[in-house]
């Protein structure tokens, strides 16, 4: 089954329609599952629907994994130990120093407990609203990052640093009576405090960043996109809520999430085409002259 080639001027890549149907060369089972795996136009109310029963799901999960403390803990002293190693265990200091300027901590609390839900909606409907054929593909890559996230959570249980036994971290949120954690102050009981691997805060902001910076064509705003996870690093250790191994298990999350990604659609979300055909007309696949 080839792709249609037409020429345009300045060999700029075009799209032309495909009628995604059996040809007689594949079998009913091949054909079908082509169909499956050809992008379409996102369905508004269908992509509300499953954005919140996906989150509803992964938080039931997540927080249905036994808390456990003990385990928590010691694993804790384990990445503590690794880190000092490595010589990269200046967590302490980055949360001493962000806690001293009283300003700064709470906007940090402030952006812990925000950004990571409205800059990752936000980019959601911006892919829906301007790049609708490539949303579902890079929707896959975030809830299939977000899907693996849970066995690290069952598999292995992790303190955060502001609760390590004679960790001597600050708990930023119950200094400054901020609401900037799911698992402090009157909401820890809502949210397993042990899950603290990997980071989905370092997971949703690449997958932010990396797809603003790809597909955006403004030059701040693809800045902007590569400054967010950087700057949400240094927030999720400020805020003694992550180590940076935590950060390094969510980027490892990312990754499979592509490439899941890459292996279900023959191609990374940002090389598909940006629009395509609505459900019952012919498909639309990219071609170059």
């Amino acid at each position: 089954m080839g792709d249609r080639t037409v020429t345009a001027a300045g060999g700029q890549e075009q799209v032309v329609p495909r009628p995604v149907t059996d040809d007689g060369r594949d079998g009913p089972i091949h054909g079908a599952l082509r169909r499956i795996r050809t992008p379409r136009r996102p369905r508004f109310w269908f992509e509300i629907l499953l954005i919140a029963l996906s989150y509803w799901t992964y938080s039931l999960i997540r927080n249905a994994v036994p808390e456990q403390k003990t385990e928590a803990l010691s694993n804790a002293d384990w990445v503590w130990r690794l880190e000092n190693h490595l010589g990269i265990a200046v967590e302490d200091a980055v949360n001493h120093a962000a806690n001293s300027v009283t300003w700064l901590i709470i906007g940090m609390n402030y952006y812990y407990a925000t950004l990571h839900f409205v800059v990752t909606l936000g980019v959601l409907v911006w892919l829906y609203r301007s790049h609708p054929g490539r949303y579902a593909a890079t929707r896959l890559a975030l809830f299939a990052t977000t899907g693996v996230a849970l066995l690290g959570y069952y598999f292995f249980p992790l303190a955060p640093p502001r609760l390590m036994n004679g960790g001597h971290f600050v708990d930023t949120v119950v200094v400054h009576h901020t609401w900037g954690s799911m698992a402090s102050g009157d909401l820890k009981d809502m949210s397993n405090q042990y899950a603290a691997m990997p980071s989905m805060h370092i997971g949703w902001s690449l997958w932010c960043g990396l797809t603003i910076f790809a597909l955006s064509t403004v030059p701040w705003a693809r800045v902007l996109g590569l400054l967010y996870p950087a700057t949400t690093l240094v927030v999720i250790v400020a805020t003694a809520n992550h180590f940076w191994l935590d950060a390094v298990g969510g980027t490892l999350c990312l990754t499979f999430g592509f490439t899941m990604t890459r292996v279900w659609y023959g191609a990374l979300p940002y090389a598909l085409p940006r629009r395509v055909a609505t459900a019952g007309e012919p498909a639309l696949v990219p071609v170059r002259a």
